[in-house]
């Protein structure tokens, strides 16, 4: 692999792993704040809004880890299925996909000598050939079991961080002062997740955070309130 596509590489996986991260993080810290507030305003007891808690911190997290893996395996299997296809036509009919390789880069603007110069050069190897259908055509990229593996771990990883973060007031404080700190904090973190995102990403950081930031608390509110239907 060259400089260059190695570099495009590495970016490209980390920018996956922080969208991992973000993912996990995220859907733990919204879930379980909501679980938690709905037990805190159904019951007044600390030890109750704890279990629950802490029981759909780790069933978040294995389930999120799961969800991610089985997801991760099944772009793979899709992947490998479109490779072993696009062998077979290559060798079952190497001018119709030759042809796939002269269309790809024509639409990218290219003409005349030039683009037939680059459909030769493509096609004289068939590794390359058959990643630039894969990527070009396809847009598909392999994935090895070991990045499945890592990926799915750190969402999974994520998710139980993230969940814990509104946890953490119940441990050390009377349940309205933990209910308010609880919010403070996850309301915090998740405009920060969002304004992190936008630097990595694009946008406007304070509107991604505020937007992630209002949308997490919507979702815990209705936990809240749903809770409060079953105070006594």
């Amino acid at each position: 692999m060259d400089p260059e596509n190695k570099t495009e590489t590495h970016k490209a996986s980390k920018i996956a792993s922080l969208s991992e991260v973000i993912l996990g993080g995220q859907d733990g810290l919204v879930n379980v704040l909501g679980v938690i507030l709905g037990v805190a305003a159904a019951s007044h007891s600390t030890s109750i809004i704890l279990a629950g808690g802490l029981a759909a911190t780790f069933a978040e997290s294995i389930s999120m880890a799961a969800v991610a893996y089985t997801s991760k395996m099944a772009d793979k299997s899709h992947y490998e299925s479109e490779l072993a296809k696009e062998k077979r036509q290559i060798e079952n009919n190497p001018k119709f996909q030759k042809q796939k390789v002269y269309e790809i880069y024509k639409e990218k603007g290219f003409s005349n000598e030039i683009l037939n110069t680059i459909t030769d050069k493509i096609t004289s190897d068939k590794h390359v050939w058959l990643t630039t259908i894969m990527r070009e055509g396809h847009g598909l990229a392999p994935m090895k079991t070991k990045r499945v593996l890592t990926g799915s771990s750190t969402v999974g990883v994520s998710a139980l961080i993230g969940s814990l973060i509104p946890l953490i007031p119940f441990f050390f404080l009377p349940i309205n002062e933990s209910v308010i700190i609880s919010i403070i904090i996850s309301a915090l973190t998740l405009f920060a997740v969002g304004f992190y995102k936008a630097k990595v990403y694009v946008g406007s950081p304070i509107k991604s955070g505020l937007e992630i930031a209002i949308i997490g608390m919507g979702a815990a509110a209705i936990g809240y309130g749903i809770g409060l239907l079953f105070e006594h």
